[in-house]
């Protein structure tokens, strides 16, 4: 019997996901399909318990129910559990547990461009969900800092005090971040300016930005954001969200089935989606 696996969200329409997991299905010979279900708030649990009840395999979560699902599964990976948020969970015997692949996915994405973080001073745009989940797998990572900057500091504050490894790190506003630019050697963008409709606007200006730095926006539509478009006219190396993408949804397909795919595959289905090509 056909396996299913899913991805709940609100609003879900335009997901990427059910493309790039089915065109691996297909490529791996494993009877499955991947379906989007569009899921409000108060259905939650009901959907939960209905995909657990028909047998699904897993599931990915996306927004707005990454930490509203918690409550809903048998048991939450470590890592998830302190980031506070699940992206991808799997049926084991009717057991549902909850992973984040989104920080590693992130960092998997990343290391092809910086293969180690270790020693690095690293800034961080954002204090929401995708934030979180990158601030902790990288406080993991040794480097020398991790700043940061939000409009609001005492949420970045707030994540800071909650990280659960030791790394040396400030909460800073955006207009201090600004003055601060030649001192990071990686920036990782994680809010959501620069998609519709804030398509041309950036979180922060990019003048002060070191040489050969590397620039990460988690924004993968548009493929090259104005921020990235500023980071690469300033000289620095820039990178969009697709790696990060491509590789939370490769360790979600390897935790449900046993096999890491191609990336090189994934990523090109996605490009082919967006009509493009990446930085």
């Amino acid at each position: 019997m056909k396996k299913l696996f899913a991805v709940i969200g609100d609003p879900i329409k335009h997901s990427m996901s059910p493309a790039m997991h089915n065109d691996l299905f297909s490529f791996y010979q494993i009877d499955a399909n991947y379906l989007s279900f569009q899921v409000k708030n108060e259905n939650l649990q009901d959907a939960a318990k209905g995909l657990r009840a028909i047998g699904a395999g897993g599931f990915n979560v996306t927004v707005p129910h990454k930490t509203a699902i918690i409550p809903f599964l048998d048991e939450v990976d470590e890592l998830a559990a302190s980031i506070g948020a699940v992206n991808t969970v799997v049926n084991e015997n009717g057991k549902l547990k909850g992973f984040n692949t989104d920080g590693l996915g992130f960092l998997k994405g990343l290391q092809a461009y910086m293969p180690s973080t270790a020693g690095k001073r690293i800034l961080i745009i954002g204090a929401g969900g995708a934030s979180r989940a990158i601030y902790f797998t990288l406080a993991k990572e040794e480097p020398e800092t991790i700043d940061i900057a939000n409009r609001t500091v005492e949420k970045a504050q707030s994540l800071i005090n909650e990280c659960p490894y030791p790394v040396s790190s400030s909460a800073l506003t955006l207009a201090e971040a600004e003055t601060m630019l030649g001192e990071y050697d990686l920036v990782v963008q994680t809010t959501l300016i620069g998609m519709e409709p804030k398509i041309s606007e950036q979180p922060l200006d990019l003048n002060k930005i070191k040489q050969q730095s590397h620039v990460c926006d988690i924004i993968y539509n548009p493929l090259k954001t104005k921020f990235l478009r500023e980071a690469e006219a300033r000289g620095a190396n820039v990178q969009n969200g697709i790696d990060m993408f491509v590789y939370q949804g490769a360790l979600a397909f390897e935790k449900w089935t046993g096999i890491f795919p191609e990336i090189k595959r994934m990523r090109e289905n996605v490009l082919k989606q967006l009509g493009g090509t990446s930085c």
